[in-house]
């Protein structure tokens, strides 16, 4: 039977948002004991205990509450011979970064999204393309997609002569991804907007696909296009314009 704290690590891992009780306080004799620990989804218990099922099922029953406000909480849990305080914190699904194409660019991308927090994954179906070693695991069918990419998924296409880009961008839209970016400009992506719009894309949809995609750097080299397009990708999180820090205080 693994830790709680095992537990938590293996979902996080997978992208699970997670509810973590901790025991803080007894108020008479109740059957618990500081620090004893529960981890929980929205709908089950999955590791531990507070003490009995009484002090379980009160927290299981705020777990929902407590994701969905994205703050550590404290509550009073009662029970016939007494009372505990429990710190209830969330941890939140990381978002999910979908690179499509094995290129240069993508491989700064997977790397360097890892670092800030991003889920990331690489979808190569030329099998061809993945012959390097130094290349992480790959998706390598678009039907193979897992079909639990997380409530905050990012897409970005590094590859404009992809054969199968259009397919892919029809794979991952109905996910409703936060973002869709298309590396390359117009002149290289226009007619695969085209396309998807001749396959009855929603014109709402297609305008919020990206393309050139990236802050303005005056990024060159695949490197620093990954640099911009994380940037990006970051100042949307977190809802800023990503312009110069200026005047702040």
């Amino acid at each position: 039977m693994p830790s709680v704290e095992e537990e938590l690590a293996a979902r996080l891992a997978k992208s699970e948002e997670v509810v973590l009780a901790t025991v803080i306080k007894l108020d008479g004799e109740p059957p618990s004991r500081p620090g004893a620990k529960l981890l929980m989804s929205r709908t089950a218990t999955l590791a531990g205990t507070l003490g009995c099922s009484e002090f379980d099922s009160a927290a299981m029953a705020d777990s929902d509450r407590i994701l969905e406000s994205g703050s550590p909480q404290l509550r009073t849990y009662h029970h016939d011979l007494g009372s505990i305080e429990v710190y209830l914190e969330p941890y939140e699904a990381p978002p999910t970064l979908l690179v499509f194409s094995a290129t240069p660019v993508a491989r700064a991308l997977v790397d360097w999204a890892r670092q800030i927090g991003f889920v990331a994954l690489l979808v190569e179906t030329r099998s061809e393309r993945m012959k390097d070693a130094g290349w992480p695991p790959a998706i390598q069918s678009l039907d193979k997609l897992p079909p639990n990419l997380g409530k905050e998924l990012y897409v970005v296409h590094t590859d404009h002569d992809a054969p199968d880009l259009v397919q892919a961008l029809e794979a991952v839209i109905p996910r409703n991804p936060t973002f869709i970016g298309l590396v390359g400009s117009r002149r290289h992506t226009g007619h695969h907007l085209e396309a998807l719009r001749a396959k009855g894309v929603a014109e709402d949809v297609i305008a919020r696909i990206q393309s050139p995609v990236g802050l303005d750097l005056g990024a060159v080299n695949p490197a620093e296009i990954a640099l911009s397009i994380l940037a990006g990708l970051v100042a949307q999180r977190r809802r800023r314009a990503g312009g110069r820090l200026q005047n702040r205080v």
